[in-house]
């Protein structure tokens, strides 16, 4: 099958072929956020979606830079540092810190950079001063503001005129301003606020001119991706397009990638509408994994219905990847989690002459196949997800029909099948950022008591079995059952979960 990766670009409404600046790497940069609060769990919808796209875009052999900026001076840090009583320095700093852990728990490992507003003041002024000189922005006041009339693609991106843009939106305003529609580049200071010395004054940077500056320090003039959610489409990405491409003359960025928010119920997740939930507090009640798998489980320019019952669903939907986990332990030997997968897809005639030889299970290279043609298809992670439960499915179905649980005295060509098909899982999962790690949990002592007593029960059934007492086997399995407990009974022994 032949792969062609192909992405959706929010600029020309249509998916095109992916063709980086630099042949071979890439340069993708993603908003951040403004760190005031603790982080909700929409903040982490970006972050895992374009942690996945790293990782696709590694696995198919490019070299790839991510960077992901901190906004931590910002009208909302200083309103909740005084709300506080504590400086904007301290409560940015934690703030940081918090999402960073979060990013962490989430197994979003991909960011290279993650530069701070206040860190690139003096390349936000060189970029407003050139600006100036090119006549695409004014001083006014002490405050510096980019004027929208002389761009004369303003709007392109969000595909509307200035004027539609300005009715369907709050616009600042001030009476330094040449048109309502221009934006502050740079925000004289304030009584009690933090500012930097600039030509026009004391100050600070505007929202928008900190991920043009920095964006273009770490990545060049002409971005491979730029990402962010669909709310900050507008002013904040027209704007940046605005100013960067007013700045340099070239275009800003290959392909712009939008994803979908958070909703629960009718509503978007948001800090304004009050109805966030904090990482922190949802993986009280939630593994990371759950959290993560819901994120990727639909295509990521769709909106995610987000909800308890939902997450609820997608762990049990998860509990038949542990469960197939146990299984092949069981049987190999080995764990899961020690397999070593490759890092890039390996080519079809390679695997065909595997050590296997030509008798390799067809449905293997088959589901590559199709999860590859779903990831080249605009990151289809909803539909690359669907693979992993047909190839969990069939991977259940080998060690059943080969009957790979009855006890064997030595490995054969059936188990080396059963291996290279769980690397296969390894390997996809991996694209995904899913099973890092064996969900642990500690032991208690109560726990061994459970064992124990469990143990017990399942040699008290087995021994009623062997009498032919099948009333008081069906008995204990009917009263485990209604505990919650189901009862395996496999070709090497009995064994116990519980759900």
């Amino acid at each position: 099958m032949e792969h062609r990766l192909r992405v959706y670009n929010t600029l020309t409404r249509q998916k095109e072929a992916f063709n980086p600046v630099v042949p071979g790497k890439v340069g993708m940069y993603v908003c951040g956020p403004t760190v005031y609060k603790p982080s909700h769990i929409g903040h982490m919808v970006g972050p895992v979606i374009f942690d996945t796209v790293k990782r696709y875009l590694t696995y198919l052999g490019y070299e790839v830079t991510w960077v992901v900026n901190i906004t931590d001076v910002d009208d909302k840090l200083i309103h909740r540092a005084k709300e506080l009583g504590t400086t904007v320095k301290e409560l940015s700093e934690r703030m940081t810190a918090d999402y960073v852990e979060c990013l962490k728990k989430l197994n979003v490992a991909g960011i290279d950079r993650m530069p701070k507003a206040t860190e690139h003041i003096p390349e936000m002024i060189e970029m407003m001063r050139g600006l100036i000189d090119k006549g695409h922005a004014y001083a006014a006041g002490g405050d510096v503001y980019f004027d929208v009339t002389r761009d004369p693609d303003y709007g392109k991106l969000c595909n509307r005129d200035p004027e539609q843009l300005e009715a369907g939106t709050r616009i600042e305003v001030s009476d330094k301003k040449r048109n309502p529609s221009d934006f502050a580049l740079w925000k004289g200071a304030k009584p009690g606020e933090p500012a930097w010395d600039s030509p026009w004054g004391p100050g600070r940077p505007g929202w928008h001119i900190e991920c043009s500056a920095m964006s273009m320090k770490y990545l060049g003039v002409t971005l491979d991706i730029h990402g962010g959610g669909l709310d900050l489409q507008f002013p904040h990405h027209e704007n940046e397009l605005a100013q960067s491409e007013s700045y340099t003359g070239q275009p800003f960025a290959r392909a712009w990638m939008h994803n979908g928010l958070l909703k629960m119920g009718t509503a978007k997740m948001a800090g304004s509408v009050g109805n966030v939930v904090n990482v922190a507090d949802l993986l009280q009640k939630h593994s990371a994994e759950t959290v993560r798998f819901l994120l990727l489980s639909t295509h990521y320019r769709s909106p995610i219905e987000y909800s308890d019952e939902r997450l609820m669903e997608v762990r049990r939907s998860l509990d038949s990847f542990y469960l197939f986990f146990d299984r092949y332990e069981r049987i190999m030997h080995e764990r899961f989690y020690d397999l070593q997968p490759p890092m890039t897809p390996p080519l079809r005639e390679g695997i065909e002459k595997d050590r296997l030889g030509n008798d390799i299970v067809e449905f293997l290279i088959n589901h590559r196949d199709v999860f590859r043609a779903h990831m080249d298809e605009d990151f289809n992670t909803g539909a690359a997800v669907g693979t992993l439960f047909d190839l969990l499915r069939d991977l259940n179905r080998w060690i059943d029909e080969n009957g790979l649980e009855r006890p064997r005295a030595a490995e054969d060509r059936t188990h080396g099948r059963l291996r290279l098909g769980a690397v296969l899982l390894r390997e996809l999962s991996q694209i995904l950022g899913l099973f890092w790690a064996p969900i642990l949990k500690p032991k208690t002592a109560s726990d061994n008591l459970v064992s124990g007593l469990m143990q017990l029960l399942i040699d008290l059934r087995n021994e009623a079995r062997k009498a032919k007492n099948f009333a008081q086997a069906d008995q204990i399995r009917k009263r485990l059952t209604e505990l919650g407990v189901t009862i395996e009974d496999r070709p090497g022994g009995t064994g116990w979960r519980v759900g």
